[in-house]
């Protein structure tokens, strides 16, 4: 008799509902799946959203935040967690207070500040609490282009240059995360180049030929990979490479 399977890694999911399907929550959860990854789950807000606006936002407590994060994590052995939109202040602190508690499980941190659309999804107040309460739990935080700009105070319209990249992964670091990898998927090269910045001072670019093809969500689907990959007790690196390769298949399906 052949032994058992040894139980899927389960992630934990901390995220807004998108009721389009094409983000958030659903995009996190058709992530895993795919990767073989089970997931508990923590929703942050609940969402009405197209793909090309935002209806409305309706934040969920923050004590029902923190109650569903400490629920998931007492039911199964999460071995990573991926945090998306996380909406207000509160939300932040709230989950900021309850991962505290557990500072041995990897966090990878999407900071989901606006809708593809263009809707606000997280006010100053929020970024604030974001940069100072979960940037220094967090194992790898990944901003894209413009998320990076916000978040380092900067012209959201710059960074195409290597230079400028360097010096808000540096900024970004100071914050407390271990790596950060910033994406370079709004930026005009014809290589598609991320940058996997380490706090040990270690420099990684990711690239790929640009593709065509565009769609909403690839930001949740390439954090929730990243989750997946360490989970499964991937080096963070190699976590990245797999989350990335994942991503351009998506890409590639939609041109």
């Amino acid at each position: 008799m052949s032994a058992p399977a040894p139980p899927a890694p389960v992630v934990l999911v901390i995220a807004g509902s998108d009721s389009s399907g094409g983000a958030g929550l659903l995009r996190d959860l058709r992530t895993l799946r795919d990767q073989a990854v089970e997931a508990v789950c923590a929703v942050t807000a609940v969402t009405a959203q197209s793909h090309s606006r935002v209806w409305g936002v309706h934040p969920v407590p923050p004590e029902l935040i923190r109650a569903q994060i400490l629920s998931g994590l007492r039911s199964r052995r999460v071995k990573a967690v991926k945090i998306g939109m996380l909406g207000t202040a509160a939300a932040v602190e709230a989950v900021a207070r309850t991962l505290a508690r557990v500072p041995d499980i990897p966090v990878v941190l999407d900071p989901v500040l606006r809708s593809s659309s263009g809707g606000e999804l997280l006010d100053e107040a929020g970024r604030h609490a974001m940069r100072e309460r979960l940037f220094p739990l967090t194992a790898l935080l990944t901003p894209n282009l413009p998320e990076a700009a916000v978040l380092c105070g900067a012209d959201p319209h710059a960074g195409e240059d290597v230079a400028t990249r360097l010096s808000w992964a540096a900024r970004l670091l100071a914050r407390g995360p271990k790596a950060v990898l910033i994406k370079g998927g709004h930026a005009s090269d014809a290589e598609a180049a991320d940058l996997l910045a380490g706090a040990d001072g270690a420099r990684h670019w990711l690239s790929s030929p640009r593709l065509a093809g565009s769609m909403r969500g690839t930001g949740c689907a390439l954090a929730s990979g990243v989750a997946a990959g360490l989970a499964r007790g991937e080096p963070l690196e190699e976590a990245c490479w797999n989350a990335r390769r994942y991503v351009l298949d998506l890409l590639a399906d939609a041109v």
